[in-house]
């Protein structure tokens, strides 16, 4: 499982999110706050879209309200070469 960390500000937190999200490959997203401290965690399964996502995009626009400076870090599900 590979690991990325991005440092973003709260207006742009819900349009990351969602970009990280389209890529397909992410299977967990967690907000820290600028001390550290973990504000939430998101595990995101293979395939899901729509309506599934919309109580964890809500979550995420109300995260963004509150916060200033935040880091995502996503876990992607390293993708193994086909034989």
């Amino acid at each position: 499982m590979a690991k990325e960390s991005f440092n973003i500000n709260g207006e742009s937190l819900l349009n990351k999110v969602k970009e990280l999200i389209a890529e397909g490959n992410v299977s967990r997203i967690t907000i820290t706050d600028k001390s550290g401290k973990e504000i939430a965690s998101f595990p995101l399964t293979y395939g899901v879209v729509g309506a599934l996502l919309l109580p964890v995009l809500a979550a995420i626009g109300a995260i963004a309200a509150l916060v200033t400076d935040c880091t995502i870090t996503v876990e992607r599900e390293e993708e193994h070469p086909k034989q």
